[in-house]
This record gives C-alpha cells, structure tokens and sequence, in this order.
C-alpha cells in the first residue's frame, strides 16, 4: 500500500471520510484531522512502513504533504 492509500484507509476507519476526498490538495484539518490524530497517522506510517519520522519536522497541512514526506523517507538511505 502507498501513503495515499493508508491516508484514506485510515481517515475511512477513524472519521468515515469517503477516499474521493483524500487528495492530495485536500487540508488535513478540513478532514477533521487535528494533531493528535495526525500523531496517530504517523505512527502508523512508522509502523507500516519501518520509518522513523523525525519529530524535528513541521506539521503537514494537507494531504500531499503528508505524501510527500513520507516519499522521501521511504527513498532515503537508512
């Protein structure tokens, strides 16, 4: 599964968004995603995928951002 895939998998389970609405100009908070979910969401992320997102990052806005973010840990050397 990609990120975007698990982003709406999980705002599907958690806050019954529909997947058409999870793109990735979409803003997190417009979802209903505040930042103790998104905590949540990264969690998951790290569990999926076996990353370790540095808590030295800003906080996504939207949902390509989270994408993003993600891409790039997954493409970086460990």
């Amino acid at each position: 599964m990609d990120a975007l895939g698990l982003i709406r998998e999980f705002l599907g389970e958690r806050l019954s968004v529909e997947p058409d609405r999870v793109v990735p100009e979409a803003e997190l908070a417009r979802l209903g995603v505040d930042s103790l979910m998104l905590l949540e969401l990264m969690f998951k992320f790290e569990d999926r995928f076996g990353l370790e997102i540095p808590s030295n990052r800003g906080s996504p806005r939207t949902v390509g951002e989270v994408v993003t973010l993600i891409g790039g840990l997954r493409g970086a050397p460990r």
